[in-house]
């Protein structure tokens, strides 16, 4: 068990951790959430004394180890994937040299019934449960299983670290966490790296991990699959739930709720003794009661509220201008770095309207073709056209790093804006949470968070049609993330997002392109459909190589998802007939609203003689439709959403 006791800390004046105190488990499963900033990282960071606390104390079993992976890292691996990930049994190749040394001391003695004999014995018993315990007897097999579990292939193993990126090699550093095998297990946004295949194989290794685990995370779905218990950092304080995330959510709720309604009754309460003591003060048949009703108030403890941010970013992306039908076509399509065919012979052709994920393993070419699509890339094969009219924004996956640091926050908005965009740039800059103090801020000082949320108020500034999401979520909290898939699915153009957030995805695309083994394959459905539909399709995978395993070498068959294609269009065309129809709808209330508006406004002031006869005839018939119109575009609506859930 780890137990903090009155935990301390200060940050620029302000307490992160104010006396706190709480234990962990050695079996426990804890999701750490707050806003960002609310200390998450820093709690870690002291958990595994990398950082000293200014009061308190951190108390453990002797013994007992603590593993921790930070958000961020630079590795100075030499060697290959698998030369790397074997450093992970450093502590078992030292048990065994014990061992070794122990066997001979053992083997030279005759005094068999002595204490110092039965000290030996003890302790080579020790050592050598220790090393079975840490799988020391398939040390490399169990290397290699986490290393395919989180998604390197056999011929990665033989590669030198230093050819991947840094979210490669960052997965290296998982697996040598995850190999150790530490009784506590601390992970900062350990999915951040991942993909949607590897983070859910993440999920079952930790769901049977044997010692504790301790997570940052803004994946909900993640949390949720893995934790049992979540710990709320606000302001200095902390509140235990012994629940999972998202029922944390409503248990946290229904606590603030109650507080406000128990510190409402505690103000009406207040309000009365001191009237009463107001009223009857100098009489002096009351003096008794008014001393008693003094020395109440006195005893009263002030119920607090929890301080809660309403600071929030809030926007919407600028209406799409208009664009062809057809957004995107590809033929043939290929691209190789080297001798390494990323991706070869896709055909696809995206209308506009659509709302498309890009899913698959890291590596298979998702960024790729963003950056194809975009105009990044040129070096491809086959043919790809843009369609008519279309404007594209685009958010990179290193956005936030492409910023540069030294110029303002402000003259990084300035140089991105425009004609009629440029007066509201600090009024963009506000909703971002960027105020008047931080516009003059270099972005080199911004926190991660922070230059993704300008990054994201750079897409603003100019209207487009396509836009062009490429790991968006990345550094944002809950809420952030909740904001932007808000004004995503009020987005009237086309979008693509490139992301391995499921809980994010869920509701936001109609469907999915799955980059895999060199192609691409279109998917039409929800995240979770496709997540369903993945799992059997992978049973069939594993009967098809055992069917084949009696006739000399296995051969997986990969079945793929075939689509008809005018099926696809003339689904199409009927859900932009449906969604055109509410628009419609929609655009026609507005005018009534507004015509009834004015008449209002003559109602109000008593102008209405001089709008004829008919004016209080016309108002009503105006109310009248206005409501027909509102139960038409419901009926509407409701037509439209159980066509795009089919």
């Amino acid at each position: 068990m780890i137990s903090v006791n009155n935990l301390s800390v200060q940050f620029t004046g302000v307490n992160l951790f104010d006396n706190v105190t709480f234990n962990i488990g050695d079996r426990d499963r804890i999701g750490l959430v707050g806003k960002n900033g609310a200390g998450k990282s820093t709690l870690l960071k002291i958990l595994c004394h990398q950082q000293e606390p200014e009061t308190g104390t951190i108390v453990m079993a002797s013994g007992q180890t603590v593993g921790y992976l930070p958000q961020e890292m630079i590795p100075d691996s030499v060697g290959t994937v698998l030369q790397e990930t074997m450093k992970a049994f450093a502590e078992i190749t030292s048990l065994e040299h014990r061992q070794q040394q122990l066997t001979e001391e053992v083997a030279v003695r005759t005094d068999y019934e002595s204490v110092e004999y039965e000290r030996l014995l003890s302790q080579l018993n020790e050592v050598t449960e220790r090393i079975s315990m840490l799988g020391g007897s398939n040390r490399q097999e169990m290397a290699e299983k986490i290393l395919l579990g989180l998604g390197f292939r056999h011929s990665d193993f033989n590669r030198l670290v230093a050819e991947f990126s840094g979210g490669w090699q960052m997965r290296v550093e998982l697996a040598k966490l995850l190999l150790r095998k530490p009784d506590f297990l601390l992970l900062d946004e350990p999915t951040n790296h991942l993909d949607i295949e590897s983070i859910q194989w993440l999920e079952n290794y930790l769901s049977t991990y044997m010692g504790a685990v301790v997570l940052v995370s803004h994946d909900r779905t993640f949390l949720d699959n893995i934790t049992k218990r979540t710990i709320e950092i606000t302001a200095g304080k902390i509140y235990d739930y012994k629940v999972p995330y998202s029922e944390y959510v409503v248990q946290m709720q229904e606590r603030r709720a109650s507080q406000m309604a128990s510190l409402t009754n505690q103000q009406r309460q207040v309000a009365q003794i001191e009237a009463f003591i107001e009223r009857f003060r100098y009489k002096a048949t009351k003096s008794k009661q008014v001393q008693s009703r003094i020395k109440m108030l006195d005893r009263m403890e002030e119920i607090k509220v929890d301080e809660v941010s309403t600071e929030s970013i809030h926007f919407q992306f600028p209406p799409a201008p208009h664009s062809g039908k057809i957004v995107l076509e590809a033929a043939h399509l290929g691209k190789a770095y080297g001798d390494n065919q990323v991706f070869d012979g896709v055909d696809y052709l995206v209308t506009s309207g659509s709302r498309i994920a890009f899913v698959g393993r890291n590596g298979e070419g998702k960024s790729t073709m963003a950056k194809i699509i975009v105009g990044e890339l040129v070096d491809y094969t086959g043919t790809f056209k843009l369609g008519h009219q279309v404007q594209i924004g685009y958010y990179a996956q290193n956005q936030a790093a492409m910023l540069d640091g030294e110029k303002t926050v402000f003259q990084t908005i300035d140089e991105a804006a425009v004609g009629d965009i440029r007066p509201k740039i600090r009024n963009i800059l506000g909703s971002f949470l960027f105020d008047n103090d931080d516009i003059d801020k270099k972005v080199k000082v911004l926190s991660g968070g922070e230059k993704a949320r300008l990054a994201l108020a750079k897409l603003l500034l100019t209207p487009c049609n396509l836009l062009v999401l490429d790991e968006p979520t990345n550094h944002l909290d809950m809420d952030s993330k909740d904001i932007l898939k808000n004004a995503l699915l009020q987005y009237t153009g086309t979008l693509i997002v490139v992301s391995h957030d499921r809980d994010f995805l869920q509701g936001l695309t109609d469907s999915l392109f799955e980059f895999r083994e060199g192609g691409v394959h279109e998917f039409k459905g929800d995240i979770f459909e496709f997540l369903d539909y993945r799992k059997m399709e992978h049973l069939k995978e594993l009967d098809s190589v055992r069917g084949h395993s009696s006739a000399g070498q296995p051969q997986a068959a990969v079945s793929q998802n075939k689509l008809n294609y005018q099926q696809a269009k003339e689904r199409e065309r009927e859900l932009r007939k449906l969604r055109g129809n509410v628009s419609k709808i929609e655009k026609e209330i507005a005018d009534l609203e507004a015509q009834i508006a004015q008449k209002e406004a003559l109602l109000s002031c008593g102008d209405t003689a001089s709008q004829g006869p008919d004016f209080f005839n016309e108002y009503q018939s105006m109310k009248e439709e206005l409501e027909a119109k509102m139960l038409a575009w419901e009926e509407a609506s409701i037509e439209l959403e159980l066509n795009e859930n089919k």
